[in-house]
């Protein structure tokens, strides 16, 4: 029995030594110098609710440790000194039978200006770019040991292998086209074992999927982007998570997410957020209910859930020196917890900027959403910037019928005399389509006439354009056939590919043309102060010419959308509470002088952009 006893031992330690660990501090560091003072770090390892934790750090106070209900976390609340010092310092956690674990935190220190950061504005063009399908920069990240979803460029649902040094390799192309944002789909971790694609099922709200690069390359492009004269914002996902997080197979507690007796979907209805007759069943249903079997949904309400997320969000600013966020399914979450969201995010950032997906129908349903607003229940999100999708439903119409009360380029019009429930309209994003719904160009057969019609006015009127990728090039699809035909590689971007469409020579006789097109308003857009910040005066479309002005004290610009398919010349005297001022003007798109504004020769399908002299 004797021989047994140094094995027995062993075993002993061993298992000691297995049952007391840490896995992940999150969030893994942090910064000196935040307006909130408080921190709360979530510590995850075997039996870590054991521990006692001490720190000894001048300008760190240990608050509290919380244990909750499972003995695998601690939530560890500290205090940071106004004048604390940026350094790594020990955390101890002290186990009773003598075991200790020191942890090395580090605190940053925050950049002098970043307080101060500018968000994107309506002087911006934003391009929507999905990663996994705009260029592969680096093919050996295309596999990855442990990722479960596998690469088949000939599935519309696998990973297809675009990455961020895809998205670095091509930022000159994006410069020369005109952007000045860029809003890329998630990128963090998607562990999951299809369909992953997208990046909308995070496994690691920390960490960079391994497919796409590393958190270091990620700060890279957000750096070169920056230095380039491009912003960046990035996506964020708060209402759910994927089914493969690394929490789901032992959450912190119970209601870290909305549990069901069984699976149970969301109604997706988003206006029960703010119907003041709505049932609490259809209410609950709404905010608790699953998006989908793999996607478990985030319980807000849970206070160390809201504090993560929270952090999460100030983390990856501070850490990669973000323009600005795209919140997804803004209306999902909890509604006051999105607004406390918000203010603590532009407590720390004044001038920074967030959008919300309000994917909803009516301008008044969105408007409810946007900081600013008379609601009857009193709610404010603090939101600067929603989506609109009502007039993207508007635009996607609109040249494709003829003129009619509310049909044809009537339904432009009709769209923005409802701007009067916003609280400034100026602050919407606008768009003609986006990875979620039909490509604008829905089919090959669309002219480009179309085309240049659309973007004339997305660029021209009121709000923040985006323009999704490969809209330049007039990539089609139609999601009636599903989310793969609309998210199509970016020509070009993988080695082997037939063509590139990222140069000229790669391009079409008719994508050059729409490419051109684009690269003319955008290029004269980035100096166009009128359209960045000018009141807007439209007159009623009528006989399929819809006119409207964008003026400030510096400027003043006349677009007319010409929806008919006949060559027509208009008389403009209708137009003189504007025109009387001005005695010519320059078309931008074709760089023409006119010197007569009494008449303008319109040519079918087009658009005219004057700048007015």
């Amino acid at each position: 029995m004797k021989k047994l006893v140094p094995l027995t031992i062993s075993i002993i330690l061993s298992f000691m030594s297995e049952a007391q660990n840490i896995n992940r501090i999150e969030p893994p560091c942090w910064w000196v110098g935040m307006k909130n003072s408080e921190l709360q770090l979530m510590v995850h390892g075997k039996d870590i609710a054991q521990a006692e934790v001490n720190i000894s750090y001048p300008g760190v106070e240990l608050v509290s440790v919380d244990r909750v209900e499972s003995p695998n976390y601690l939530f560890v609340n500290l205090l940071l000194d106004a004048e604390v010092k940026p350094s790594l310092f020990d955390i101890t956690f002290s186990f009773a039978n003598g075991k200790k674990i020191v942890h090395n935190y580090r605190l940053n220190e925050r950049r002098t200006d970043s307080y101060l950061r500018q968000g994107f504005d309506a002087s911006d063009v934003i391009y929507l770019l999905f990663p996994d399908r705009f260029a592969n920069g680096n093919p050996d990240n295309d596999v990855v040991k442990g990722m479960l979803d596998k690469l088949d460029r000939k599935d519309l649902y696998a990973r297809h292998g675009g990455d961020i040094q895809g998205i670095i390799n091509h930022l000159d192309y994006l410069i020369d086209l005109g952007i000045t944002a860029i809003w890329i789909n998630p990128v963090l971790e998607n562990n999951q074992p299809a369909a992953s694609y997208h990046g909308y099922a995070i496994t690691d709200f920390y960490s960079i999927d391994p497919r796409h690069g590393t958190n270091e390359l990620y700060k890279e492009l957000v750096e070169l982007s920056h230095q380039k004269g491009i912003k960046i914002i990035k996506d964020l996902i708060f209402n759910h998570c994927g089914s493969n997080h690394w929490w789901m197979d032992d959450l912190p507690m119970k209601d870290w997410i909305n549990q069901w007796p069984e699976f149970t979907r969301t109604n997706y209805r988003g206006t029960t957020t703010i119907d003041p007759y709505v049932s609490e069943y259809d209410r609950v249903l709404m905010s608790d209910g699953w998006f989908d079997v793999h996607m478990p949904d985030l319980n807000q309400r849970n206070p160390y859930m809201a504090k993560y997320l929270i952090q999460n969000s100030i983390w990856w600013i501070e850490y990669a020196d973000l323009d600005g966020i795209r919140m997804d399914t803004h209306p999902y979450p909890d509604k006051e917890f999105m607004a406390r969201w918000t203010r603590e995010v532009m407590a720390e950032y004044p001038n920074f900027n967030i959008v919300s997906e309000v994917w909803l129908n009516y301008p008044a349903w969105c408007a409810y959403w946007q900081t600013g607003s008379v609601n009857r229940d009193g709610y404010d999100s603090g939101i600067k910037t929603v989506m609109d999708f009502p007039l993207m439903f508007a635009m996607q119409q609109a040249f494709d019928e003829k003129e009619g009360w509310d049909t044809g380029i009537n339904r432009l019009y009709e769209i923005l005399v409802h701007d009067f429930v916003y609280p400034n309209p100026m602050d919407i994003m606008i768009f003609a389509d986006n990875h979620d719904v039909s490509r604008f160009m829905k089919s090959k057969n669309m002219s480009i006439g179309r085309f240049k019609l659309g973007m004339a006015f997305l660029l021209t009127t009121r709000g923040i354009p985006q323009i999704y990728y490969g809209t330049e090039i007039l990539m089609d699809g139609d999601e009636a056939e599903g989310h793969g035909v609309i998210r199509r590689d970016f020509p070009g971007g993988w080695e082997g590919d037939t063509r590139s469409a990222f140069t000229a020579d790669g391009r079409t006789k008719k994508e050059n043309e729409a490419w051109n097109y684009l690269n003319t308003i955008l290029q004269w857009r980035k100096t166009a102060t009128a359209i960045h910040n000018g009141r807007l005066i439209h007159f009623i479309p009528e006989k399929e010419v819809y006119v409207y002005f964008r003026q400030n004290s510096e400027q003043t610009v006349m677009v007319v959308l010409h929806n008919g398919y006949q060559p027509k010349v208009i008389k403009t005297q209708r137009f003189n509470e504007i025109l009387r001022n001005f005695k010519e003007g320059v078309d931008i798109l074709t760089d023409t002088r006119i010197t007569n504004l009494e008449k303008l020769q319109l040519s079918p399908r087009s658009a005219l952009i004057i700048e007015l002299k």
